[in-house]
C-alpha cells in the first residue's frame, strides 16, 4: 500500500469501528456549498502528485489531493488542458482547489455546453469505501466496457460515497484559435441568437449574457477551434470582437464567480445565489431580478431570497429543469446551509441505496447532500 495512503486507511478503519463521522476535505475551496459540514477532518492534501502523464495519449493520472492549479500548469507545458474548465473558487491563500475536490463537486466552467462535463473526461478512480477497502474502477482508456462505469458515480457525489485517492482523466490540446464577440441585446434576443447559432457549424465554445450597471443587456460569445474556423465564424456572426487577453480575464472571472454581477451580492446579505439548470431552449422566465446566463441558456444564475425557493423550483421544473441554492445567504466556513433539488423521490432513493452500498456506516460527509445521510 502507498505510504501516503496508509494513515488515511487507518483513520477510516477507526472511524468505521467507532462510527465516527468523517469530513473529507482537500483545499476547502467549496466549503460554501451543500447542506452542512460535519465530522472529524480527513485531509486529502497529503495525497499529492502526478502519478503518470502521457501527453501523446492525452491521459493523466493524479493523486486526489494534488492542487488543481498544479495539474493545469503541467498540462499547459504540453499545450494541453482540462477542456471543461473546472472552477477553483479559491478565495484565500490556504483554500486551494484540489483534483479530488474537482471530481467530487462535478462543477464545470463556461465551456461546459460544448466541451462536456467533468464526468465526460473521467476515465477511472481509486477510492476507499466505507469498509476501508481500496477499490479501483475504470482505467486509462475511454472504452471501459467491462461492467458498469462506476467511476462516474463519484462525480458530484461530494465525497459521500468514499474517499477518492487517485483519478485518471482524459485531456485535450489547447485550441489554436480563439475569439470573443460582444452583442448588445436583450435576454430574449440573446437566446434567439444562441439557439440559431447552435444549429450551425460554428466554433461556438462559451456564452454569457448579463445586464450591465447601465441597464444594457450584453451577450458575450467565445469561439474556439482552428484559426480559420474561428475567423470564418466571426465574419458570419458579426458583433464586436474583444481583445483576446482582456476577454480571457473576463471568462476566468465568470468561471470563478468574481464578475461584478456576482460580487454585488455581498451588499445584499439576505440574497442567496440560485443555480437554475434548464434545457438550453427554455425561453425567458419570469424571475425576480436579472439573471446571468451561461451555457447558451442552459445555466441561469439568479440572486434571490431563499423564501423564493418554492416558486423558483416550480418554474424550473415546469421548464424541464431544476433550481437549487448554490450559495446560501447564511453560508460560511462552518456550514453551507444550501439545498440540493432532487427531481424525484425515486432518484433520491437510488442515491440513498448507493450511499448504503459504498458507505454502510454513513461515515463520509454526513449531511452534506441530504440531512438523513
Amino acid at each position: 500500500m502507498d505510504s501516503l495512503l496508509a494513515p488515511m486507511v487507518k483513520q477510516v478503519r477507526a472511524a468505521v469501528a467507532d462510527r465516527t463521522p468523517l469530513r473529507i476535505r482537500g483545499g476547502g475551496s467549496k466549503d460554501f456549498h451543500g447542506l452542512a459540514l460535519h465530522g472529524q477532518l480527513l485531509d486529502t492534501r497529503m495525497l499529492r502528485g502526478i502519478v503518470s502523464y502521457a501527453p501523446s495519449e492525452l491521459v493523466v493520472t493524479v493523486r486526489a489531493g494534488t492542487p488543481l492549479a498544479e495539474l493545469e500548469a503541467a498540462l499547459a507545458e504540453q499545450g494541453q488542458c482540462l477542456p471543461f474548465e473546472p472552477p477553483h473558487f479559491a478565495r484565500g491563500a490556504t483554500d486551494s482547489a484540489t483534483v479530488g475536490g474537482m471530481v467530487a463537486a462535478g462543477l464545470s466552467g463556461p465551456a461546459r455546453a460544448r466541451a462536456g462535463a467533468v464526468r465526460d473526461y473521467l476515465l477511472g478512480v481509486t477510492l476507499l469505501n466505507g469498509r476501508a477497502e481500496l477499490l479501483r474502477f475504470g482505467g486509462q482508456v475511454m472504452k471501459n466496457v467491462a461492467g458498469y462505469d462506476v467511476s462516474r458515480l463519484m462525480v458530484g457525489a461530494w465525497g459521500t460515497l468514499g474517499l477518492l485517492t487517485e483519478i485518471s482523466l482524459k485531456v485535450l490540446p489547447v485550441a489554436p484559435g480563439e475569439a470573443t464577440l460582444r452583442f448588445e441585446c436583450s435576454q430574449a434576443e440573446a437566446l434567439r441568437k444562441l439557439h440559431a447559432w447552435c444549429g450551425q457549424p460554428l466554433a461556438l465554445d462559451a456564452s454569457c449574457w448579463l445586464q450591465d450597471d447601465d441597464g444594457q443587456g450584453r451577450l458575450y460569445v467565445r469561439l474556439r477551434g482552428a484559426v480559420a474556423a474561428v475567423d470564418a465564424a466571426c465574419k458570419t456572426m458579426g458583433g464586436t470582437r474583444i481583445d483576446t487577453a482582456s476577454a480571457a480575464a473576463d471568462w476566468a472571472a465568470c468561471r470563478e464567480q468574481t464578475l461584478p454581477w456576482f460580487s454585488a451580492r455581498a451588499a445584499r446579505p439576505e440574497l442567496a445565489l440560485w443555480r437554475l439548470s434548464l434545457p438550453a431552449t427554455a425561453p425567458v422566465m419570469p424571475l425576480p431580478g436579472q439573471p446571468l446566463l451561461e451555457w447558451h441558456g442552459a445555466l441561469r444564475w439568479l440572486q434571490a431570497p431563499e423564501s423564493a425557493g418554492a416558486a423558483l423550483r416550480a418554474a424550473a421544473r415546469a421548464a424541464g429543469g431544476n433550481a437549487s441554492i448554490f450559495i446560501a445567504a447564511s453560508a460560511d466556513r462552518s456550514g453551507a446551509s444550501g439545498q440540493f433539488d432532487w427531481p424525484s423521490t425515486a432518484l433520491e432513493q437510488i442515491h440513498a441505496q448507493l450511499k448504503h452500498s459504498f458507505d454502510p456506516s454513513g461515515i463520509f460527509n454526513p449531511g452534506r447532500m441530504v440531512r438523513d445521510w
